[in-house]
């Protein structure tokens, strides 16, 4: 699991770095980017079923287990900012995507906050 999130958010960040100036904006590079990150969007959550969280050195907290419902949701709303994300980045429109961007990292901040051990 966390090596599709590190490719998700290898990805995530290149397009990050367009949407916040610090490399030229490419609409093709975006293309490419945001539709790694909604492919890899679809894998990490099958792997977080009753009983994996004795498997093994974890940062998810605990309420992944004890609130499934809830983490699904996010999980969810997640997915479907990528995919808004995915949209904005194919109409090669640099205020769409960093529309959708924030949308998008927003998701995966809250997602964060709610489920994952802080460092």
């Amino acid at each position: 699991m966390m090596s599709i999130k590190n490719v998700m958010g290898n990805h995530f960040g290149r397009i990050g770095a367009m949407v916040n100036g610090r490399v030229p904006f490419d609409a093709a590079a975006a293309q490419v980017n945001a539709e790694i990150v909604q492919n890899m969007s679809r894998l990490p959550y099958a792997g977080f079923i009753a009983g994996s969280e004795s498997l093994g050195n974890t940062a998810a907290l605990p309420e992944v287990w004890s609130q499934p419902d809830k983490f699904k949701a996010a999980a969810q709303k997640m997915q479907d900012a990528v995919a808004k994300l995915n949209v904005a980045a194919k109409s090669g429109n640099a205020d769409q995507l960093k529309a959708a961007f924030g949308d998008a990292g927003a998701t995966c901040k809250g997602c964060h906050d709610d489920f994952r051990k802080k460092p």
